[in-house]
C-alpha cells in the first residue's frame, strides 16, 4: 500500500515543484509550467502507479484543461481571433492523427493475425528448427532478418513492428514463455528486447532505412548547404554501425539474459511440429499473401503509397477474409492501450516545440558550446542532440525540430566542418530510439508486448544509449573526421 501511494506523490511532487521554480531566463512562464506536466508524465511512466495509457491520457487532458495557463502565450491570448477552447481540444487529440500511431497499432492486429491462423507459429518452428539449438544464435537470426530489410523499408516500425514482431511473439510462445508473467523472461524478454535494439542499429547504417534519415539530410542541405549521399552516409557510418549491430545480440545476452539458454532437442521437437501442423491452410496463404504484398509496397513503393495506408488495407483485408474477426480487432486491449498511450504522448512532445521549449533550449546550449574547440564542440553538439531525444516521441518531430537548430549553432563555432557535424549528427537519428518505450516508431510495440517490464525498458535504454554513444563519438566520430 505504501508503496503504491509512493508511486502516485512522486509523479505529482515533481512537477509540483518544478512550477514553483521560476522559469529560467528567456524561457516563457508558460513554457516552463508546460514543461513541469511533461516531466510528471515521464516520471509516472518510469514508475508506473497506472498503465502508460492512462498515464499519457491524464498527462494531455490536464494540459488540455489548463491550456491557457501552459499551452498559449500571453500574445496568442490577447488576440480577439484566436480560439483557445478549439485549439486546447485539437492539441488534446491531435496524437491521433498521427500517422505512425496508427501504423503502431495495425502492427499490434497483423499479430493476432499471425497467432489466429497459426502462421507465426510456423514462422517460429522454421527459425527454431534452424537455428534454436543456441538462445544467442535466435537473437542474431533476429538482427540479420531485420539488416536485411532495412536499406529497403524506410519505416522501422513497418519493418521491426509490422514484421519480425508477429513472429517473435509466437517464437516466445514456443519456449511458454507468455507476456505480463514470470516467464516472460524465459525467452521472450531477450527476443523482444534484441529486436527493437537491433533495429535502431540498423536504422542508423542506411539513410534509407528510415525516413527521418532522409529527412535530415534534407534539412542539412537547405540549412548549411551539405549534401549526403546514400554511399557517403554508408562510408561514415559503417564502422560503428556494423560493431554495435554484432554486439547488440550479446549485449543483450549478457545484459538481459534468458533463462533458457540452449536446447539441444528443440530443433527436433520443432520438426516434427511442423510436421504435425501439414501443409499451409488457406487462412495461412492468404495472410502470407497479404504480408508480404505490404512488404513490397512498404520496400518499392514507399514514395507512391504510405506505409500506414498499406498497414490499414492489410488488416481491413484481415476482417474481409476471414483472417481475423472484428471482435477480435475490437478485443485487442493491448493494441487499443498502445494507441491511447502513444497518442498523447505525441501530443505532449509536440507540445514542448509548440511552447518554444525546444528551441529556448537548443539555444541555450548553443551560446555554452561557443569558444569551445572544434572537436570538443562537435562531440558536445552530439551529446545534447542525442540526449533531447527524451523529450521526443517522434524521431520525426526531434530531426524537425532541433536539426536545424543544432546545425547553425555549431557550424558557426570557428573551426567546425558542417559535413562532420551533420554526419555525425545524423549518426544519432536511428540509435536513439533505444533510449525510451516511446522513442521510435517500433518502440511501444515492443514495451506493449508485455514481455519487458518498465522498469527495465528504462534501464537497459539507458545502459544501451550509454554503449551506443559512447562507441559513436569515440570511435565514428573520429572516424568520419578522418575520411573526410
Amino acid at each position: 500500500m505504501l508503496r503504491t501511494s509512493w508511486r502516485k506523490i512522486v509523479p505529482v511532487l515533481v512537477p509540483t515543484v518544478l512550477a514553483i521554480i521560476p522559469a529560467p531566463t528567456g524561457l516563457p512562464q508558460h513554457a516552463w509550467w508546460y514543461f513541469a506536466i511533461f516531466v510528471g508524465v515521464i516520471v509516472g511512466l518510469v514508475l508506473e502507479p497506472l498503465p502508460g495509457g492512462a498515464v499519457g491520457f491524464i498527462g494531455v487532458t490536464l494540459i488540455g484543461v489548463l491550456a491557457r495557463v501552459v499551452l498559449f502565450s500571453p500574445a496568442q491570448l490577447a488576440d480577439p481571433a484566436f480560439r483557445a477552447t478549439a485549439e486546447a481540444v485539437r492539441f488534446t487529440v491531435s496524437g491521433f492523427a498521427n500517422t505512425t500511431v496508427w501504423l503502431i497499432f495495425t502492427a499490434f492486429i497483423v499479430a493476432t493475425g499471425y497467432e489466429k491462423t497459426g502462421l507465426g507459429r510456423r514462422v517460429a518452428l522454421l527459425l527454431v528448427k534452424a537455428m534454436g539449438r543456441r538462445t544467442l544464435t535466435l537473437g542474431y537470426a533476429v538482427a540479420l532478418a531485420d539488416l536485411a530489410l532495412a536499406p529497403f523499408t524506410p519505416s522501422n516500425t513497418a519493418r521491426s513492428g509490422g514484421t519480425l514482431f508477429p513472429v517473435l511473439k509466437s517464437l516466445a510462445a514456443l519456449y511458454e514463455s507468455k507476456p505480463n508473467d514470470p516467464s516472460a523472461r524465459r525467452i521472450g524478454g531477450y527476443l523482444m528486447w534484441t529486436a527493437i535494439a537491433a533495429t535502431t542499429v540498423t536504422s542508423s547504417m542506411f539513410a534509407t532505412a528510415m525516413a527521418p534519415n532522409l529527412l535530415a539530410l534534407e534539412m542539412a542541405q537547405k540549412t548549411v548547404n551539405v549534401t549526403v549521399t546514400w554511399l557517403e552516409w554508408l562510408t561514415a557510418i559503417t564502422p560503428v554501425a556494423l560493431l554495435l549491430f554484432l554486439a547488440t545480440p550479446l549485449l543483450a545476452y549478457l545484459l538481459y539474459p534468458p533463462e533458457v539458454k540452449t536446447g539441444g532437442a528443440v530443433p527436433q521437437w520443432a520438426g516434427q511440429e511442423l510436421e504435425r501442423m501439414g501443409p499451409l491452410s488457406g487462412r495461412e496463404r492468404t495472410l502470407g499473401g497479404l504480408v508480404l504484398t505490404a512488404l513490397a509496397l512498404w520496400i518499392f513503393a514507399g514514395d507512391l503509397v504510405d506505409a500506414t495506408a498499406v498497414a490499414m488495407v492489410v488488416v481491413a483485408l484481415m476482417v474481409v477474409t476471414g483472417v481475423v474477426g472484428w471482435d477480435d480487432v475490437l478485443g485487442n486491449r493491448r493494441a487499443w492501450n498502445t494507441l491511447v498511450w502513444f497518442a498523447t504522448l505525441v501530443a505532449l512532445a509536440d507540445g514542448l516545440t509548440r511552447v518554444g521549449f525546444i528551441k529556448w533550449f537548443a539555444e541555450t546550449v548553443g551560446g555554452a558550446l561557443r569558444g569551445l574547440a572544434p572537436m570538443t564542440a562537435t562531440v558536445a553538439t552530439v551529446l545534447v542532440f542525442f540526449l533531447l531525444h527524451y523529450l521526443f516521441a517522434s524521431v520525426t518531430a526531434h530531426v524537425t525540430a532541433l536539426m536545424p537548430v543544432m546545425l547553425v549553432v555549431s557550424t558557426a563555432i570557428p573551426g567546425v566542418d558542417p559535413a562532420t557535424v551533420t554526419l555525425s549528427l545524423v549518426a544519432t537519428l536511428g540509435i536513439m530510439g533505444v533510449l525510451t518505450p516511446y522513442a521510435t516508431g517500433p518502440s511501444p510495440i515492443y514495451f506493449g508486448s508485455g514481455y519487458i517490464r518498465a522498469s527495465d525498458y528504462w534501464r537497459l535504454g539507458a545502459i544501451f544509449g550509454a554503449i551506443y554513444i559512447v562507441v559513436l563519438t569515440c570511435v565514428g566520430i573520429p572516424w568520419i573526421v578522418m575520411t573526410r
